[in-house]
């Protein structure tokens, strides 16, 4: 019974996944359409080896080796806005609650709570 599940699932798989290898761009029954030249000449027949490929991503290329490690002055930088953002949360929660926490300066005055 595992093998012919597992022979359903071979069969699945290779119908739904394209297929692997030289013959993968090429399509059984499809010829590719001929395509319009404009020199009449013979062209240089192709050499056998492709091209080699282009490095397109080189590591010493790229300037930020990694960029989720930060310098002190960001990571201090990035402290103290949470901070500040966990201070105006607890005082809009407070504020919901009835407890009046707000700014003892405004415009320069000492403000009573």
């Amino acid at each position: 019974m595992a093998h012919c599940i597992a022979l359903l699932c071979t069969l699945l798989l290779r119908l739904m996944l394209p297929p692997r290898g030289r013959h993968r761009a090429a399509r059984r029954g499809i010829a590719a359409p001929p395509s319009p030249t404009t020199n009449t000449a013979p062209t240089e027949p192709r050499s056998a080896a492709p091209p080699p490929r282009p490095h397109l991503l080189r590591g010493e290329d790229s300037p930020l080796v990694r960029p989720y490690v930060l310098t002190p002055a960001e990571r201090h930088a990035q402290k103290r806005h949470r901070q500040q953002q966990r201070q105006r949360r607890r005082t809009l929660w407070l504020a919901v609650h009835g407890i009046d926490v707000g700014p003892r300066w405004i415009h320069g005055m000492k403000v009573a709570a």
